[in-house]
């Protein structure tokens, strides 16, 4: 039991400190499940239970941009929703969402049983971060400075890029962050509002996720899955903070270098 709770603590580690980092929360948990042989069924729902505490994170430190999305009393909840005061719009989250909520349904079989392995990780780790170095050396001019001020085409884009991360080792925040530089987005407005899309993003894989596996649970299950979860909490909230304060000062070619460097030790070394 002893050995399941500190496997169970290092993947929420692993995913509290990677999921809004654009490293590859699912790649590393891949890896880091195969290397302590932390598999199976009931650990694939743990690692996908455990993004429940990443999510609670992002939705805390952004509530104010989703209160801001409820309708007042009086406003019609459609209108308030989706055309709102409140900037990035639900209009925003909603075009942002579509592309990878669609491939994910579309593909869903297809990516847990062809992607899902420590080689395909590998290569979408090294290709993630060869795109996150180049998006960075080439003359990208990006003059909008604030999450409220990207627009809908912007927005639409960014939910085009974020489809990459369908590949597992590509990175949702990455292919996100590294679109939003392309279309003239500065890093931190490009975090914030990778962040703010993730929470609807995630929480429909994670519904989905569990849904399908609901039926070899137990309730015996329930304290390592919600130990899982507080771990993934905790960190997934420090690591937001601390990404946010140090990106516009390195950017994300440290990311990139080191997705490569990781990717190809898997590669040649492990795989």
């Amino acid at each position: 039991m002893f050995e399941t709770f500190l496997k169970a603590f290092a993947i929420a580690l692993v995913e509290g400190l990677t999921e809004f980092v654009p490293v590859s929360s699912t790649g590393h948990m891949i890896l880091l499940g195969d290397l302590i042989q932390f598999s199976g069924e009931k650990a694939h729902s743990f690692e996908v239970f455990i993004q429940l505490g990443a999510i609670l994170a992002a939705l805390l430190i952004y509530w104010e941009k989703f209160k801001g999305l409820l309708p007042k009393k009086g406003e019609n909840p459609f209108k308030s929703i989706l055309w709102g005061d409140s900037k990035p719009t639900g209009l925003h989250i909603f075009v942002a969402i579509f592309p990878i909520m669609l491939g994910g349904l579309l593909f869903h079989k297809t990516i847990k049983t062809v992607l899902f392995s420590s080689h395909t990780v590998a290569i979408g780790l090294m290709v993630g971060g060869f795109l996150m170095v180049l998006i960075e050396l080439l003359p990208f001019k990006q003059t909008v400075e604030e999450v409220e001020a990207i627009t809908l085409k912007q927005a639409i884009g960014i939910g085009l890029g974020q489809c990459l991360a369908l590949w597992p080792g590509m990175s949702r925040s990455g292919s996100t962050m590294l679109t939003s530089l392309a279309l003239g987005i500065k890093h931190k407005a490009a975090a914030d509002f990778s962040f703010i899309i993730a929470v609807p993003v995630m929480c429909a894989a994670v519904g989905y996720d569990l849904l399908k596996s609901w039926h070899f649970l137990s309730l015996s299950d329930l304290p390592l899955f919600l130990f899982g979860l507080a771990i993934a909490f905790v960190v997934a909230y420090a690591s937001i903070l601390w990404f946010l304060k140090i990106l516009n000062k390195i950017g994300l070619v440290p990311f990139g270098i080191y997705r490569m460097a990781i990717g190809a030790f898997v590669y040649f070394m492990v795989v």
